[in-house]
């Protein structure tokens, strides 16, 4: 696997995370949000190798939801490390082929129905304008010309790996600029695509996408009230079928079901602040049948709720 072959350097940055709560500090210093789908298979890894001009970050990923705010003042680009990468961006599903590229500031939403390898190079303001980003302000999915793509993941693990083995070549400013101007001379490459092929977000997307958000921006308003697909539908002036659609799209699942997940880990981040009981951090996020409530958690985390709160009492876990 990518990350078996890699030990820890002064040139080499290497963590590794086996559970959630470890890596949600993580997330909070990025203004990155993910709501995991597969919480027995958690297994989180990221290596990080910096450059003159750009930062490397190589990760393994996990199955879930993110929202993220991406602050790329000089761009960046991401692109995928396997040839078996899954992702739902803004409603549009993509594979291995596309690699994805920003320059300025997008609030991004992506599912991960699985664990998913793939490396973010952000630019500093020394990098001089390579022409690559044509729209600021818009993560853009494009199709990958593949050898060109398959040269740059070879770069990209063959730089993880001096990194690994000697890292006191990167002390070494020559060499260090030699490594990461091979990397730019792959990007030009990657970067000569046909317009024509180029996948970006549908107007309608864009539009499920502003749905969604409302959605969410109700659920946090009316915490304990409960929510109907009618009531919701009325209350933004679409059909109900319009609403499922666009929760379908940018989620990948019912809008019952999207609502019940996020309201499960509003209250596991009441529990795992040692909240004064399960059914009063239940009821506050809208279970009002405890047994269906405890059942529901238990499919979802593997654990009852007072396991959770016995947890957060004893160790004051940060939750989020």
């Amino acid at each position: 696997m990518l990350f078996d072959d890699l030990a820890p350097s002064s040139a080499l940055q290497l963590i590794g995370f086996s559970d959630v709560d470890a890596f949600r500090p993580i997330e909070t210093m990025e203004d990155a949000r993910s709501i995991p789908l597969d919480i027995p298979n958690f297994a989180a890894a990221r290596a990080i190798v910096s450059l003159p001009a750009c930062r490397i970050i190589v990760m393994r990923s996990f199955a879930r939801i993110l929202d993220t705010a991406y602050r790329m003042p000089s761009g960046m680009v991401i692109l995928s490390m396997s040839d078996d990468l899954q992702v739902n961006f803004k409603g549009v599903d993509l594979d291995a082929r596309f690699f994805a590229a920003l320059h300025g500031n997008d609030e991004c939403h992506f599912v991960e129905p699985r664990t998913n390898h793939h490396a973010m190079i952000i630019f500093s303001p020394e990098l001089r304008d390579r022409g690559w980003f044509d729209r600021a302000d818009h993560l853009r999915a494009h199709v990958a010309n593949r050898p060109a793509l398959l040269h740059t993941r070879q770069l990209l693990l063959d730089i993880l790996r001096t990194a690994s083995v000697q890292p006191d070549l990167f002390e070494t400013t020559e060499i260090a600029a030699h490594l990461q101007e091979g990397l730019l001379l792959a990007l030009d490459d990657l970067f000569r695509i046909d317009s024509t092929s180029d996948r970006s977000t549908s107007v309608h997307s864009e539009r499920a996408i502003k749905l969604v958000q409302r959605i969410d921006d109700y659920v946090a308003t009316y915490p304990t009230a409960p929510i109907y697909t009618a009531d919701l539908a009325r209350e933004f002036d679409v059909s109900i079928r319009t609403l499922g659609g666009a929760v379908s799209k940018v989620r990948g699942m019912s809008l019952h079901q999207y609502i019940r997940l996020k309201r499960l880990w509003a209250t596991r981040a009441r529990l795992l602040k040692g909240g004064v009981t399960v059914a009063t951090c239940a009821r506050a996020q809208g279970f009002h049948h405890l047994g269906e409530f405890a059942a529901a958690y238990r499919a979802i985390f593997h654990e009852a709720p007072s396991d959770t709160l016995a947890r957060g009492r004893q160790s004051g876990v940060p939750a989020g």
